[in-house]
């Protein structure tokens, strides 16, 4: 979590977490996501011994700026270009009533083939597990993997299905009832993670 020292008569005792305008604890600002996404990518290549049939595909939305940067990182280690797209897993959601003729697929961005890639899907934070699992389903719909494995910039636990990610920018516990934001630079114009904690219950 970020942190300043608070100075109290002139002395320097102890660390208060870095907050927002709002109130709002930042737990990562934009070098420690620059660091995390550098982290990620080199245990990608060292788990799967380098960049061959990598491929990289981002939730929609905030997964999207996620994977592109983590795509770049992977270039730019290995020097060679790593392929890189978004799923839109609206169609597969499970808390959405739907009918057979209203999946489609036309938000989804992914213009090279699937079917025998090592996919590194890639989300933003990741916590009951459901969008993950949409976005799994979504991505057999193209073709069929030689397998799939989730990098996420945070982990906040309470998992509700057996997912769990293979890569991790920071795990952060909360309660259920904390929020976790991550702004990007492509969407709010900065990078950093807050967390807003509950509102007390009312008297």
């Amino acid at each position: 979590m970020k942190a300043r020292w608070a100075t109290i008569a002139g002395s320097e005792v102890g660390i208060l977490p870095l907050m927002t305008e709002q109130g709002e604890v930042v737990v990562m600002d934009a070098e420690d996501m620059r660091r995390a996404i550098t982290r990620i990518a080199h245990e990608i290549l060292e788990r799967n011994r380098g960049a061959k049939d990598l491929v990289v595909v981002g939730i929609q939305r905030r997964g999207a700026p996620v994977a592109r940067r983590l795509a770049l990182a992977l270039s730019q280690i290995e020097g060679v270009g790593i392929p890189c797209g978004s799923v839109d897993i609206t169609p597969f959601r499970d808390d959405l009533e739907r009918k057979p003729s209203s999946i489609t697929r036309s938000q989804t961005d992914v213009p090279f083939p699937i079917t025998g890639k090592r996919v590194i899907l890639v989300d933003e934070v990741i916590h009951t597990g459901r969008t993950v699992r949409a976005a799994m389903e979504a991505i057999m719909q193209l073709g069929r993997p030689a397998c799939i494995q989730l990098a996420t910039l945070i982990d906040r636990g309470h998992r509700e299905l057996p997912i769990r990610p293979d890569y991790v920018g920071k795990n952060l516990p909360t309660s259920r009832n904390e929020f976790v934001r991550v702004e990007l630079m492509e969407l709010e114009g900065r990078d950093r993670v807050v967390l807003r904690k509950a509102a007390p219950p009312l008297p």
